[in-house]
């Protein structure tokens, strides 16, 4: 099984209103992919993280292997997603994949 972690930043310019609009639009967005992608076990979206973090939200995901991975980076759906919900409004990505 392999882990898909990405953690973001917001855009300094959105309101906090704006952030909480658009980390549930992400969430719903990117959880929603579930069922859609071959090799997708999991995916989960937090938004809720305390003050003392410094990013905005993280996506914990699991899939089959690194090829179910691959697949998924360039699915439609989950494209759609990231150019649609994600990148507009985020200033900061960090990933990191690993093997369980």
């Amino acid at each position: 099984m392999v882990k898909h972690v990405i953690l973001w930043q917001l855009k300094d310019e959105l309101s906090d209103a704006e952030k909480a609009q658009v980390k549930a639009d992400i969430k719903a967005g990117l959880e929603g992919l579930a069922g859609q992608i071959p090799g997708l076990i999991d995916i989960k979206v937090n938004i809720e993280g305390l003050a003392s973090s410094n990013a905005d939200l993280m996506l914990d995901s699991s899939f089959e292997d690194e090829a179910s991975l691959k697949g998924y980076a360039v699915h439609p759906a989950h494209v759609a997603v990231a150019d649609g919900k994600v990148r507009p409004y985020t200033k900061s990505r960090v990933c990191l994949d690993y093997e369980v």
